[in-house]
């Protein structure tokens, strides 16, 4: 990215409160160029529910020199935080009566879904909303923070950012993705004007700014392209096709995205590439590792940098290699997993844990 991890220094600081073991405060660490850059996906997902100011504000803590809000729009065009327009599989709405009549069943990006949709509910009612544990079977413990938090706006998530940039005294990141731009920009809730307007009414509109627009479509990021003078990274799924290759009847596949031709296209609207682990790292039928790709060095030699998604602690997301038992809920060897990630030239990641990939990163950098 245009803004490397050598202008995001970490000073240690204190987690007031927020941190509970396993969690640990953010260490003193040097700085390099060569350093991997941590993303905390969804905030500290691994340890409060996602998309929270909590989970955004202990990512921080813990060291991740980027935080991660997924953007979906309300019922009266605000961008809030959550990783689905569904919303029942990560809020209270089905325990409240008052919004029985709001679920319905929608196709979304060509797949059946039943719930209810931030589209349909107005800022003023999601904000009576409280977050729940999107994987309760996997992560028990962040279950005791179910119905502490509220649904945040975009705007709420930068003015987090600008006051833990203060208080650690470094420059957060931000790395918002639009999610289902295409489908959305169909309803009448176009994604792309927002968040231009909001990194713009807050300074972030600007070339070395620590922000990353993500994007698994093509048109829209073209599109922010025109308009945005910060990073922008086209995010690329192990499977399928971008939603408006899909729709608009182009062949094409994430798979094509990352040959060289591909990736050279992509390097003339975008700096970064997304891609899923396994595009790096391939698992075998058998869950085991196969050998690295040639991705990273691809995307390189296009003159783009790789931040792949997304590194979780627990056995249930390790590939065989790195599991420690049979219960999914365990910690595995997830200081072996990023180490192979590292091991392949990757220029960021994506975390649930931040606080383990900082430490794994940091080793890493001193040749431990």
């Amino acid at each position: 990215m245009r803004v490397r991890l050598t202008a995001l220094s970490v000073a240690g600081a204190a987690a007031l409160g927020l941190i509970t073991a396993p969690a640990i405060a953010a260490p003193d660490r040097p700085t390099g160029t060569d350093q991997v850059t941590v993303f905390g996906h969804r905030g500290a997902s691994g340890y409060r529910p996602e998309h929270t100011l909590a989970s955004y504000e202990l990512a921080a803590r813990m060291g991740a020199d980027y935080i991660e809000p997924d953007l979906v729009p309300t019922k009266d065009g605000v961008l809030v935080a959550r990783h689905e327009n569904e919303i029942g599989g990560t809020t209270d709405v089905a325990d409240r009566p008052e919004f029985a009549d709001r679920k319905t069943t929608k196709v979304i990006d060509g797949q059946e879904l039943t719930g209810w949709f931030t589209e349909d509910f107005t800022l003023a009612e999601l904000k009576t909303l409280r977050a729940k544990e999107r994987i309760p079977e996997v992560r028990p413990n962040n279950t005791i923070y179910d119905g502490r938090y509220e649904v945040p706006t975009f705007q709420e998530v930068l003015d987090l950012r600008a006051r833990l940039s203060r208080e650690l005294h470094r420059e957060i990141g931000v790395a918002p993705e639009t999610k289902h731009p295409s489908y959305f920009a169909k309803i009448g809730l176009p994604l792309e004007p927002g968040v231009v307007e909001a990194l713009t009414r807050n300074g972030l509109n600007r070339p070395n700014a620590e922000v990353a627009v993500q994007s698994f479509e093509v048109a829209n990021l073209k599109e922010l392209s025109r308009s945005l003078r910060v990073d922008l990274v086209q995010l690329i799924s192990n499977s399928g096709a971008p939603q408006d290759f899909v729709e608009s009847g182009d062949p094409r596949t994430y798979a094509d995205l990352v040959k060289p031709e591909g990736l050279r296209e992509i390097a003339g609207y975008a700096d970064v590439i997304g891609p899923d682990t396994k595009v790096i790292l391939p698992v075998r039928e058998d869950g085991f590792l196969a050998e690295p790709t040639s991705v990273v060095a691809d995307a390189h030699a296009a003159g783009l940098e790789v931040v792949p998604y997304t590194v979780r602690a627990e056995n249930n997301f390790l590939p065989k290699d790195f599991r420690s038992s049979d219960d999914p809920a365990a910690f595995g060897d997830v200081f072996g997993f990023f180490r192979a990630l590292f091991d392949t030239g990757i220029d960021g990641i994506f975390a649930d844990h931040p606080d383990i990939a900082v430490t794994a990163r940091d080793e890493f950098a001193e040749g431990r």
